[in-house]
């Protein structure tokens, strides 16, 4: 008896290739990251905001001297990044926002994969009183254990290095006033449940 091997139709082969294509971008993607920004310079954050006024009110004049000189709308971007009162407040601007940056500590948070979240969901199950409240989890632990697990950290290069410990998120939670405190949690909290797709859309 002759086994014939038949060829797949064409039709197939294509399907397959372009699905494998699809489901390579899927795993691909990396997963969601939030940062929170903290300063406490007063006088950075106000330098920076009065020196952005400052650029937005040279645009402005720069802008309507240009509807004033006939310049055409293709080259007034062009033209008014070079009016001297604009390049000057552009330069205060950038010198103000590098002292800020200076001034500013940035604690980055990425979401973790699905058995990871779930995990640490079970490693801090609610107290009875809790779970009555309709807790899921417990309030006095998870959340040092949230922002540990996802928090991140990265050297000059890029590269990423030891982050936070859970001890030293309780110590940051205990120390801070309520509204940082919760402003910490709440942005590794974020980095897990923001959605990033459109339903139902296409």
């Amino acid at each position: 008896m002759t086994t014939v091997n038949a060829e797949p139709p064409a039709a197939a082969v294509a399907r397959d290739a372009h699905w494998s294509a699809k489901m390579a971008r899927l795993k691909a993607r990396k997963l969601p990251e939030r940062s929170l920004r903290l300063c406490d310079d007063d006088e950075a954050k106000k330098n920076a905001t009065d020196a952005a006024l400052e650029l937005a009110k040279a645009r402005t004049t720069a802008r309507a001297d240009s509807i004033e000189q006939g310049i055409a709308e293709v080259d007034r971007e062009a033209w008014m990044i070079a009016r001297p009162d604009v390049v000057a407040a552009q330069l205060r601007l950038d010198a103000v926002e590098s002292v800020l940056e200076d001034a500013t500590v940035v604690l980055t948070f990425r979401a973790l994969p699905r058995p990871a979240w779930e995990q640490l969901l079970r490693d801090h199950p609610p107290t009875e009183a809790q779970a009555d409240q309709g807790m899921e989890y417990n309030v006095e632990t998870y959340p040092a254990a949230l922002i540990a697990a996802c928090h991140i950290e990265r050297d000059e290069s890029g590269q990423e290095v030891p982050g936070m410990s859970e001890p030293e998120a309780q110590e940051l939670l205990d120390a801070w006033p309520d509204s940082e405190a919760k402003a910490l949690f709440t942005c590794a909290l974020l980095a897990n449940q923001t959605l990033r797709a459109d339903l139902g859309k296409g």
